[in-house]
């Protein structure tokens, strides 16, 4: 595990809740899940970012991450399962994807980039390996925004700065879980290269 010193600030990853498409392209707002907050948040810490963004505008669900979270930060939880504290204290709880941008901005003196991604494929697509490689540079901001559900809405990909290329499996069939995908993406962009 990355130490504090050597953690990945330029990187955040910020897993939407709203506004996201059903199965019916429909925009709403979708459960936030236990397996979510969890598994993704140790995935990040595994790869050193410093914070990982739960978006969901609904007062229950943050109410409800707070709880989670603080089980295993102060609660009963933290002296069980010192690592799950640690992975869970990079959870940063928000509103909206702007409220995640404005608090990575802290600290940076460039613009936060946003980086959209999807199972579908897109003209405007950057590789995996240019967006690792704009990571090199430290003071270089970037926010990977994943979506639940069905995916981001078409109007939050015009909001982003960048998106990032589909997961591309063996076959046509394309229908990770986000926690899957949070995972093989933070690998790609962070993990130790092998020939």
């Amino acid at each position: 595990m990355l130490s504090d010193r050597h953690a990945v600030r330029n990187l955040a990853l910020a897993l939407v809740h709203h506004p996201v498409y059903n199965k019916h392209r429909e925009v709403v707002t979708t459960a936030v899940t236990n397996l979510d907050i969890h598994d993704i948040a140790r995935a990040a810490r595994t790869f050193g970012l410093a914070r990982y963004y739960l978006v969901t505008p609904s007062a229950d669900q943050q109410a409800m991450i707070r709880r989670i979270v603080g089980h295993w930060q102060d609660g009963w939880g933290a002296s069980y399962n010192p690592d799950r504290r640690e992975a869970l204290s990079i959870i940063r709880v928000v509103a909206s994807l702007e409220e995640a941008r404005n608090d990575m901005q802290q600290g940076f003196s460039t613009p936060v980039v946003t980086v959209g991604t999807g199972a579908r494929q897109r003209d405007t697509a950057i590789p995996f390996g240019a967006l690792r490689e704009r990571l090199q540079q430290p003071d270089a901001p970037h926010l990977l925004t994943l979506g639940t559900g069905w995916g981001l809405t078409d109007e939050l990909f015009e909001q982003v700065n960048l998106t990032l290329e589909p997961i591309q499996g063996a076959e046509s069939y394309n229908h990770l879980s986000v926690r899957s995908a949070a995972a093989i993406m933070l690998d790609r962009l962070l993990g130790a290269q092998t020939n």
